[in-house]
């Protein structure tokens, strides 16, 4: 075989290997930073809305056939807890690295930070020194993953909100002003602004959620 058709054919080999890699990382993906936002702030539609646009981001990156969750609490009457609608884990990141076996651990001492908390492209989210900064991470909740008892809104009227309100966020990068805690906390650092795309742009975010596999 003459050796141009060798190249060649080794060439194929190795864009399928890269693809077959892809698909198999695609598939073992059970966590990802979405790589955008609602458009209209923290208005998801609240949490069913929340679900369909971790759902659909999912399925464009190839991991569609699982169930996902946005990492969000709610308040009021039937508060949901975050903690509560994500699965029992473990859940591996697009890059195929374990964040997390299991819930206790997520709100332990995890392996979420800047380098592990990937898109569902397998992306790094930008964070505190990049330009613009976008490590306020959308969660409503808890450093413990519960939800927040009393009136106060922490969950932008549980994200239907895309005006006035806040919205507790988290750090993905696990960096900040203020290195006291919590505010170093992956899932409840402080308030947002408010809770329009520019009132979180304002400190540090663009709306982004936490999305896992449920199942």
């Amino acid at each position: 075989m003459a050796p141009r058709t060798l190249l060649k054919l080794s060439l194929v080999s190795i864009t399928l290997g890269l693809a077959g890699s892809a698909a198999a990382d695609a598939t073992d993906m059970g966590f990802f930073v979405s790589s955008r936002g609602s458009g209209k702030g923290a208005d998801f539609g609240g949490l069913a809305g929340a679900d369909k646009h971790c759902q659909a981001l999912a399925a464009g990156a190839g991991a569609g056939s699982k169930t996902w969750h946005a990492y969000l609490s709610t308040s009021g009457a039937g508060a949901v807890n975050a903690r509560d609608r994500i699965g029992a884990g473990p859940w591996k990141n697009a890059k195929g690295v374990v964040i997390a076996k299991d819930v206790v651990e997520l709100h332990g001492t995890n392996n979420l930070n800047k380098q592990t908390a990937l898109t569902e492209k397998g992306d790094p989210v930008n964070g505190r020194g990049d330009s613009p900064n976008m490590h306020d991470i959308l969660t409503g909740t808890q450093a413990d993953g519960t939800a927040y008892a009393g009136s106060e809104d922490k969950t932008c009227g549980n994200w239907t909100k895309s005006g006035e309100g806040s919205a507790i966020v988290g750090h993905h990068d696990r960096m900040g002003l203020d290195t006291s805690p919590p505010a170093l906390s992956w899932n409840s650092s402080h308030a947002s602004k408010g809770c329009s795309d520019d009132a979180l742009k304002s400190t540090g975010g663009a709306g982004f959620i936490y999305c896992f596999a449920v199942k």
